[in-house]
């Protein structure tokens, strides 16, 4: 192990710029505005639009606290020092709540099932009425959007206490608290994929989709992460804390989590094909005609072979530029395949993306980024009194 002298740390009171600051509240209004204009003008097109860039951000806030949960589940020293972005990025779920809820105006505008009329003559609808059913969707997103909430507010709050005074018994409690969270996120995220995704189209089904979602999930949270060390490190704001072998181990995991979507989605896609049972079929049908077939091939090229080759040399993920030019494509494609899960459900003759779609994604990015600046602002950017952190001043890769 090579050690890292404390000589050379550097941690500093983040201090978002105004430029960051101004981005970030025109993102929000460029939202705002896109939502409301669409509610009066277009609520057909803006309802799906908000659906899938309220998924895709509320996957990246998820995956922060995922990616929390699993360093103390697992007794990693190594990310101590890196933990506390991982920790900002969850600072949207409260706001994922509230968008959850949001949703709930649009449901006739974008699920078959919450119209009564379509429902009266449509017997599969009717044999899932007692799952798919506005009531008890509501009951589930809020279990959920708690849930999450809670479980964010104890391990996050932990953290936070830990470093006034340094008890390891907030670690020991987050590691309890860790393991609980992610049985309850594996069971819960799955029903939230279905719920807000695959019952778009109530007559498909697949075993596997809330997998699916999630691998999407933590390859592109672990993108954004590694994104948010640099910009941290280039900024000036943490120096020392962490290294080329950290963002060397977060560019391994986004490789592994690469091969792990890619194994996922064939599955899926494999075993559907080979029963060739029409119930099943159509989700694919519909992705592989007029311009949707492009964007199916482009997942396949862009987010698994390109960034699985662009991740395989050692070097490479070691390279600061290159590791920001990978995860970059990485969120691009991550919004791809969200909006492909949703957008030929209600355009499946054309591929539609226009304004709202634009609007309404930078609405909930600039919603993250204000919240996640807020956390950062009140807050320590390491977490310095962890009793791992002389593991991860230590961290170095030899492979």
């Amino acid at each position: 192990m090579a050690a890292h002298s404390t000589n050379n740390l550097v941690l500093k009171k983040f201090e978002a710029s105004p430029t960051l600051k101004t981005v970030a509240f025109g993102m929000t209004a460029l939202g705002v505005i896109g939502f409301l204009v669409g509610l009066i003008r277009d609520p057909d097109h803006m309802w799906p639009a908000y659906l899938t860039a309220f998924f895709f951000v509320s996957c990246l806030g998820l995956g922060g606290l995922f990616i929390t949960a699993i360093q103390y589940a697992s007794n990693a020293g190594w990310s101590a020092s890196i933990r506390r972005m991982a920790e900002g990025m969850s600072s949207f779920i409260p706001a994922m709540l509230v968008g959850s809820l949001v949703l709930l105006v649009g449901l006739k505008k974008l699920y078959p099932w919450a119209n009564p009329e379509e429902v009266a003559h449509d017997v599969a609808l009717q044999l899932k009425s007692s799952y798919l059913n506005t009531g008890f969707l509501t009951a589930r997103l809020l279990v959920f959007g708690l849930g999450m909430w809670f479980f964010r507010r104890a391990m996050v709050g932990n953290s936070l206490q830990q470093d006034k005074n340094g008890d390891e018994s907030f670690t020991k409690k987050n590691v309890t608290l860790s393991v609980a969270w992610i049985l309850f996120f594996a069971l819960s995220f799955s029903l939230f994929s279905v719920d807000l995704l695959m019952s778009l189209l109530p007559t498909w089904y697949s075993t596997i989709f809330g997998v699916y979602c999630f691998a999407g999930l933590f390859q592109s949270s672990l993108a954004f992460w590694a994104l948010l060390l640099i910009f941290m490190k280039r900024s000036g704001f943490v120096g020392g804390y962490y290294t080329e072998d950290h963002i060397h181990d977060v560019a391994k995991m986004m490789k592994g989590f690469t091969v792990f979507w890619a194994y996922i989605a064939f599955s899926q896609f494999m075993l559907i094909w080979y029963a060739n049972i029409p119930e099943e079929t159509e989700f694919f049908l519909m992705r592989s005609q007029n311009g949707w077939v492009a964007i199916s091939v482009a997942l396949i090229v862009f987010k698994f072979i390109v960034p699985f080759i662009a991740l395989l040399p050692r070097a490479w993920k070691r390279n600061e530029n290159h590791v920001i030019m990978v995860a970059t494509l990485l969120l691009v494609m991550q919004f791809v395949d969200v909006f492909w899960m949703v957008k030929p459900n209600f355009a499946q003759n054309q591929m539609n993306f226009g304004v709202y779609d634009i609007s309404l994604l930078l609405g909930f990015l600039g919603v993250f980024f204000l919240m996640m600046m807020r956390f950062f602002q009140k807050n320590s950017l390491v977490a310095v009194k962890d009793p791992r952190m002389h593991e991860a001043l230590s961290h170095h890769v030899t492979y």
